[in-house]
């Protein structure tokens, strides 16, 4: 297959492309190398697979001097004119759109980013897929859409109109527009809420890399909630097989499907959203000792109170995801926070 995969520059869209470049297929990764964090964690990642960053120069298709089914260009979603011309040019399969702003705090003071890249970026992969004959879109969705629900765990058949972020409204919105392009245009699409996602490479903004840092560098740790916060972790390489998984597999739609009782999850339409999390929520204060344990060094705990935006308490139900594609994340906290830290030590020579 021919795969454009946005977000290549960050976390899990780096994964995503060194998995399916091995695999065989031809990806080319698209990305706008913005500044939320720290660009060089971003121009690395790219460097390791391939693409110098001298090379690199925006609307410029760059080649991997690693592989040769990889290639990535420097574009914003937003940039809707030459983003059509790139899938006239390109002829993509399918598409794995994975490029946003990220952040639930972040939306607090820079709502506007959210608004251009997660809504107008994604109208535009959307657009873009309709006049391209695109098989295939599998598109980042998050946890965070259940906001103030209470039932434990989160499933996809949840009502999730209660947000209490701009990041988790603008997420929900895909959903709502994917389910639109589905059902006008038949174009199949997938949501992926993840959960809580960590591993090597990972986001300097998410709580692995803060407490690993400030440990390390003999200062406090942030700890919200005074600790009673409840996460389901997901280690990258599980999001990276879900997500391979849902690539694989577009939906159809659900003959079932009843209209007088409606599941937000699936449709007539050939539209689907799963849950990809690990399915084994871990207490915040467990996951700090484990990286107490891995690191052999105590934290200094700064208790605080909840953030806005933030809920207490996350866990995946994916039921749906073992049923359709035989598939259930299992990596245990400890393991992923050890390949973390072994990481982490290695990329910043500690």
């Amino acid at each position: 297959m021919k795969i454009l995969i946005t977000g290549t520059a960050g976390f899990i869209g780096f994964h995503l492309a060194n998995y399916l470049v091995q695999r065989g297929d031809e990806v080319v990764g698209l990305d706008s190398i913005n500044d939320y964090y720290d660009v060089n964690l971003k121009y690395s990642r790219l460097e390791s697979a391939g693409i110098n960053k001298k090379n690199i120069e925006y609307n410029k298709l760059v080649p991997s001097s690693r592989h040769a089914n990889y290639s990535f260009i420097r574009l914003q979603l937003e940039d809707k004119g030459n983003l059509e011309k790139l899938f006239a040019t390109q002829q993509f399969d399918k598409v794995c759109n994975l490029a946003a702003q990220a952040g639930v705090r972040y939306s607090l003071t820079n709502p506007d980013a959210y608004l251009n890249s997660n809504i107008v970026g994604f109208l535009n992969i959307l657009e873009c897929c309709r006049h391209n004959q695109i098989k295939h879109l599998a598109y980042a969705s998050s946890s965070s859409v259940y906001g103030l629900n209470g039932k434990s765990p989160f499933s996809t058949s949840d009502n999730v109109d209660h947000p209490i972020s701009l990041y988790a409204a603008s997420k929900k919105s895909n959903e709502l527009m994917a389910h639109t392009y589905s059902h006008l245009f038949k174009i199949p699409t997938t949501g992926l809420r993840f959960f809580t996602v960590y591993g090597p490479w990972g986001r300097p903004d998410m709580a692995l890399f803060l407490f690993t840092k400030a440990i390390l560098g003999n200062k406090p740790i942030q700890v919200f909630n005074n600790g009673n916060m409840v996460r389901d972790f997901t280690y990258i390489a599980d999001i990276i097989e879900g997500v391979v998984r849902v690539i694989d597999n577009p939906p159809a739609g659900n003959p079932s499907w009843d209209a007088d009782h409606p599941d937000p999850s699936t449709s007539t339409a050939p539209y689907k959203v799963y849950n990809i999390g690990n399915n084994n929520p871990v207490r915040l204060m467990d996951f700090i000792e484990a990286i107490e344990e891995a690191l052999g060094k105590k934290a200094e705990k700064q208790l605080l109170p909840m953030q806005p935006g933030d809920v207490a308490a996350t866990c995946a139900d994916v039921d749906d995801l073992v049923r359709d594609l035989h598939y259930r994340p299992d990596t245990k906290v400890n393991e992923g926070i050890k390949n973390f830290i072994a990481w982490y030590r290695t990329y910043y020579k500690l």
